[in-house]
């Protein structure tokens, strides 16, 4: 006979083994302003994905997926869930301090908005955070090789509307140079775009570079006059525990940086 008794999995739904473990910037931003990057660990997926798998595009169950996002924002008492890009490798921004609803295709976000939680996802691209002095404004960009060459990091910090005085940044976990190997007409372009950018890149081989994606951000940022600059220690492909990485599994999930206004700023 054919019972009629809900699942199993509905009885008992997937709950996750441990907390969500998330890294905090050690910077000097203003009170208000909230930012934070996920780790892998925390969430309900399973096999490659395990466990905090914050993406719908890589093929993990998307019932698994809204669980860890929903997790994610209990978690952190978030005020709205956070904008989810399409990220395409590009440099395009958009403002998302009023938000159409829809996934914006873009690779960088600006809000001014308090409470409107700007999202970049990573599985070896750096991910930048910036903010202001003041706590009014907030952005954070996905700044893999590709759209650092192309000026994702010039387009956000345009985006944020102040000197470059006044903004602060936060390098989150990416690659490491020693494991970021590439072939030398990534070299050459980034060259041609400056020459400093020789340093960024060391011999892995014949005709092949390890490239330090976060000396070529500070590059970037230098060049903008932006000074404060903060993060950079950790290195996604080395720390199999605590983060996913593309360039060492391929078929894998990807970690979130978060950050966004708490309150209104001072006048």
């Amino acid at each position: 006979m054919k019972s009629n008794a809900p699942a199993t999995a509905a009885l008992n739904p997937v709950r996750p083994t441990r907390a969500i473990e998330l890294i905090r910037p050690c910077w000097d931003a203003p009170p208000n302003v909230q930012a934070l990057t996920s780790t892998r660990r925390g969430g309900v997926s399973a096999g490659e994905f395990a466990s905090l798998n914050l993406a719908g595009h890589v093929a993990d169950k998307p019932e698994h997926v809204a669980m860890n996002r929903a997790l994610l924002c209990e978690s952190l008492s978030l005020p709205t869930e956070p904008v989810w890009l399409t990220q395409v490798h590009g440099c395009r921004v958009v403002d998302i301090t009023h938000p159409s609803g829809r996934c914006p295709t873009a690779d960088a976000c600006v809000s001014r908005q308090v409470g409107q939680v700007c999202a970049i996802m990573t599985a070896d691209c750096l991910p930048v955070l910036l903010c202001d002095d003041a706590g009014r404004v907030v952005a954070a960009a996905h700044a893999g090789w590709r759209g650092l060459l192309h000026g994702v990091i010039e387009t956000a910090v345009a985006a944020l509307g102040v000197p470059p005085g006044q903004v602060h940044a936060w390098l989150g976990p990416a690659i490491g140079p020693d494991a970021f190997e590439v072939g030398p007409e990534v070299r050459e372009q980034f060259c041609a775009h400056a020459s400093q950018a020789r340093d960024a890149f060391v011999a892995a081989g014949s005709r092949r570079w390890f490239a330090d994606l976060y000396l070529l951000a500070r590059q970037r940022l230098a060049a903008l006059d932006v000074e404060r600059v903060s993060g950079g220690e950790h290195c996604t492909f080395s720390d199999q525990e605590r983060f996913f990485s593309y360039r060492r599994d391929g078929r894998t999930g990807r970690m979130a940086s978060l950050i966004w206004l708490s309150q209104q700023a001072d006048s």
